[in-house]
């Protein structure tokens, strides 16, 4: 592992600790232009999303109305029912993403796929950095509102779901996560610059609990309007 990449692993619990845990819980508030762009715009507004820490699922309980709640899996997502009873699933979801852009619907099934590849995502970095297969390497730094951030360039290998093959991550002095890039290869490959911020501590880990993404401009800079997806999370729990 690269230097900055251990740096930033410490800065967050370390990875030893981080190791002894194997799911993560959080209760969502999300916004945002894009759950209206695609069809959903109350579906995941308020919910709870676990994750696993050791392979790579999520789920959101409740998923809209009904008591139902989601199961995404790299090579699967399905709705269920409270009970667990299996109500629609969709095996290889990434592949009926064909031809999507931005302002492509999605259904249920698109919204349940996204949301738990996203989160899966957003509640496992920078521990990702440590995955098998996930390679970095730091790249030029980036000056951003009279700060200077550090930057890794990602490379995921294709068994991990996720929004691009290639993402950054800018870092802060003390190592913590001020932004991540990606492009939105479901969408088109739609360009997002991600804000990180309100960081607290849960069992020993430093999670962030404020997240704004906004579009990202040809010159790497993020686009004030539209907000994209505001993401708030309270309640987290590591088990």
């Amino acid at each position: 592992m690269n230097p900055l990449a251990q740096r930033v692993i410490d800065a967050h619990g370390g990875l030893e600790r981080w190791k002894t845990f194997s799911t993560v819980s959080a209760d969502l508030v999300q916004g945002g232009a894009l759950w209206a762009i695609k069809g959903h715009p109350h579906t995941l507004e308020r919910t709870r999303v676990t994750a696993g820490l050791r392979e790579e699922w999520a789920g959101h309980a409740p998923f809209g109305g009904d008591g139902r709640r989601s199961r995404f899996e790299p090579g699967r997502v399905a709705l269920e029912a409270a009970d667990g009873t299996v109500l629609e699933e969709l095996r290889e979801p990434r592949r009926s993403f064909a031809g999507h852009d931005l302002m492509t619907p999605w259904t249920e099934l698109q919204l349940a796929y996204f949301a738990g590849c996203a989160m899966w995502t957003y509640l496992n970095t920078p521990f990702l950095l440590a995955w098998p297969g996930v390679e970095s390497e730091e790249v030029d730094p980036w000056e951003e509102d009279g700060a200077t951030w550090r930057r890794l360039r990602l490379r995921f290998p294709p068994g991990i779901a996720t929004h691009s093959t290639v993402q950054t991550l800018y870092v802060d002095g003390e190592g913590l996560l001020r932004r991540h890039d990606y492009d939105v290869e479901i969408a088109g490959g739609t360009p997002g610059a991600h804000y990180i911020s309100a960081y607290t501590q849960v069992s020993g880990i430093a999670f962030p609990t404020r997240r704004r993404i906004f579009p990202r401009g040809e010159d790497g800079r993020a686009v004030p309007e539209p907000l994209v997806v505001s993401i708030d999370l309270s309640g987290i729990e590591l088990r």
